[in-house]
């Protein structure tokens, strides 16, 4: 049985979205008025992640960036005993004010809210990385593991990159790594195969493929776009052996390839 990509699935109905939407600004407006003195539903914040990409289907968790004010980064860095737990735990109490009969907790790097109809949403909490120059564009968010300590992001660049790569290859890009979310949440969803480690392969892999544009004609070769991925899979690694080093698309930073790599191998045969 294959699964090919097809142009234009796995979207996120207007309805959902809108969901998607109200919730994502009453969860912004809370944080900002907790840390900002401020009743906005939209500054500080912007979607990250899958759904931020552009390469998210209905069965995807939301991912939030909120920049917080510098001056937290100043006290919570300064406490002694994981400082970076109590951050998500200030968080944490500041969603509790709009949401007190939902399961909000802290994990990690997140403050993750699951909805009662099975929506969840992964709040990151972040300060920009200032330099002598000024903002470089990156964040660093908190990770409360080994007694705490700051991860940097760019999410952005993240975001850009994807974009114009799947400008070139004419919606290509998106729809196939929202195509492997389906295949992997349909046959493959006791396996842990992240969001951005799927994004990031098929952005390298995908080379000049493209969806064919008005009045292009097919180039007449034999391999599917699917083959081709598999085979790139492949060669990378010798047939799975080995995990290769792998960085995101824009920013360059490295995905963690451990946990999901084999199972990007299940997911492509399966395409095939």
């Amino acid at each position: 049985m294959s699964s090919p990509v097809k142009k234009n699935s796995h979207t996120i109905d207007s309805d959902t979205r809108s969901h998607i939407s109200s919730r994502y600004k009453r969860i912004t407006k809370a944080i900002n008025q907790t840390f900002w003195d401020s009743s906005s539903e939209t500054l500080h914040s912007f979607y990250v992640g899958s759904y931020g990409r552009g390469t998210a289907i209905n069965t995807s968790d939301l991912d939030v960036l909120i920049e917080l004010p510098d001056d937290e980064f100043s006290h919570f860095s300064s406490l002694y005993g994981n400082g970076q737990s109590r951050l998500l735990q200030s968080v944490k109490n500041a969603l509790l004010q709009t949401y007190p009969n939902t399961n909000i907790k802290g994990d990690g790097q997140v403050v993750v809210i699951k909805f009662s109809d099975g929506m969840k949403f992964e709040i990151l909490p972040a300060f920009r990385n200032n330099t002598i120059w000024g903002w470089d564009g990156t964040y660093k968010y908190p990770d409360t593991h080994m007694g705490g300590n700051w991860m940097t992001t760019n999410p952005k660049a993240e975001q850009e990159a994807m974009k114009e790569k799947n400008s070139s290859s004419n919606g290509l890009l998106f729809d196939a790594c929202k195509h492997i979310r389906y295949v992997r949440d349909n046959n493959f969803s006791s396996y842990h195969l992240s969001g951005i480690l799927i994004d990031t392969f098929l952005y390298d892999a995908i080379g000049g493929w493209h969806f064919l544009r008005e009045g292009e004609k097919h180039s007449g070769g034999t391999t599917t776009f699917e083959e081709a991925l598999l085979k790139y899979y492949n060669d990378i690694s010798l047939y799975g052996c080995f995990t290769p080093d792998l960085k995101a698309p824009g920013s360059n930073m490295n995905v963690d390839a451990s946990k999901g790599w084999e199972v990007l191998g299940k997911v492509l045969k399966f395409m095939i």
